[in-house]
């Protein structure tokens, strides 16, 4: 990294052993100097909080954790208050407290960043740069132009809705229209790229145009399923699922004011999806009572949908731009997801095996993101999540609900419920299976 070779050279000052009633264990050559300038890590720090709150997508305790960590390894102390889109900062170095507040809309649209941000994260552990190289490299990451072309993220787009489809519908009917109406939403995320604020209502936008083009033009019948279940997996790019665990896990943990605001938001994105929805049955004129969510009789075979998932998987890798270097680890845990599901589900029930499943992703996922060139938890995390599909049980339940379907669309919120809050304590337990992190990844801790 340039402007960043090791601080002090090498060899701490003293000879190269921890000074005079230092109690902390010996460092690797390359310690920090034992005074940093506060107001340059203060700056470098609150850049690091502020990048992180917007392209990790970690939770407060990831944010405050690794904030803390490398301010340890430069020899300072920090703590933070971290809300969803939001940090209060606090540095102590050199006998000086800074205090700072930084603001960031949370965006992971591209995960390359995400896997960018923790080989930086890593480099400052084993070398420790001069914080200005640091705050340079950081910087860097920032402006990486996009890992994929948008030709390239279009195709992820619709390859992710089509792996999906038959986990809503196993039926070649669902995979055809889903390729269809894939294309659509691909396209409309795509040209909301050049233009921000349309991208703040793109699930509306979406779910209006593949309601309109699911009830005006293709008309399913019976035999394919309830008009709902056709729409789903191209509309499943913006179901909140992941959001609504997060925000469970993080209540359930302690972090109560990050797990409000992010279930909020969840919420707020899942009523973008219904209301396009209603929109597109009020143009057309459809009855609501076709909401209900009925489905086709399946015609796919088992391989068909085994094979389904790593479409799914590739799309995703296209979708979110990660790099392809992540690709394998990213497919392995999708499998692993499916296959602890599937079985705990045979054995103990869906609730037992959902429950089961995140635990095992949780905690698979984080032992194997504490691996140097390793991806982030998020990426690794990721897919497998999105395998467990809390999210799409929402959209069913309003629509139901919508529909007149009452007692349907309150059996598939008591899902979505359960679900939901099944995850997120398996994510809790998964992550209460290993040890903590600090320690471990910053030797002289926070």
């Amino acid at each position: 990294m340039s402007g960043g070779e090791p601080a002090g050279g090498g060899t701490p000052s003293g000879g190269g052993t921890p000074s005079a009633g230092h109690e902390e264990p010996p460092l690797p050559p390359s310690s920090p100097p034992p005074a940093p300038d506060p107001d340059a890590l203060h700056d470098f720090l609150r850049e690091l909080a502020r990048f992180m709150l917007r392209f990790s997508g970690e939770g407060a305790e990831g944010v405050d954790r690794i904030v803390r960590g490398v301010a340890g390894a430069y020899g300072g102390r920090a703590e933070t208050v971290v809300v969803a889109d939001g940090a209060v900062l606090s540095v102590t170095a050199g006998g000086r407290t800074l205090t700072s507040a930084v603001t960031a809309f949370p965006d992971v649209a591209r995960l390359d960043r995400a896997v960018a941000l923790k080989e930086f994260v890593e480099r400052l552990r084993t070398e420790r740069p001069a914080l200005p190289g640091a705050a340079a490299g950081l910087r860097r990451i920032e402006t990486l132009p996009s890992p994929v072309p948008r030709w390239a993220r279009f195709l992820g787009i619709v390859l992710f809705a089509v792996g999906f489809a038959p986990a809503v519908q196993p039926t070649w009917y669902e995979i055809g229209t889903t390729a269809l109406l894939a294309a659509l939403v691909a396209a409309l995320t795509v040209l909301s790229e050049r233009h921000p604020r349309l991208a703040r209502v793109l699930p509306l936008l979406a779910a209006t145009l593949v309601s309109l083009v699911t009830l005006g033009a293709l008309r399913p019948d019976a035999d394919h399923g309830g008009p709902v279940m056709i729409m789903l997996p191209a509309l499943f790019f913006f179901v909140p699922g992941d959001l609504l665990s997060a925000a469970a896990a993080e209540l359930v943990g302690g972090f109560l004011t990050t797990g409000a605001v992010r279930l909020v938001y969840a919420f707020v994105l899942l009523l973008q999806l219904y209301v396009g929805v209603l929109l597109g049955v009020a143009v057309t004129g459809t009855p609501t009572t076709a909401l209900l969510d009925t489905t086709g009789d399946p015609d796919l075979s088992r391989w068909v949908i085994v094979a389904s998932w790593a479409v799914f998987t590739l799309g995703l890798v296209l979708a979110f731009g990660v790099p392809w270097r992540a690709a394998g680890w990213l497919t392995g845990l999708v499998y692993l997801a499916l296959g602890v599901q599937a079985a705990g589900t045979a054995l103990v029930g869906e609730v037992a095996g959902t429950f089961v499943a995140a635990t095992a992703l949780a905690a698979v996922a984080d032992l194997l993101s504490r691996r140097p060139g390793r991806p982030p938890r998020l990426v690794l995390f990721l897919g497998g999540f999105f395998t467990l599909t809390a999210g799409s049980l929402g959209l069913r339940a309003l629509t139901s609900l919508a529909g007149g379907h009452v007692l349907h669309g309150f059996h598939d919120l008591m899902d979505f419920v359960t679900i939901v809050t099944t995850i997120a304590v398996g994510l809790i337990a998964g992550a209460a299976l290993v040890p903590g992190r600090v320690d471990e990844e910053f030797p002289r801790g926070a």
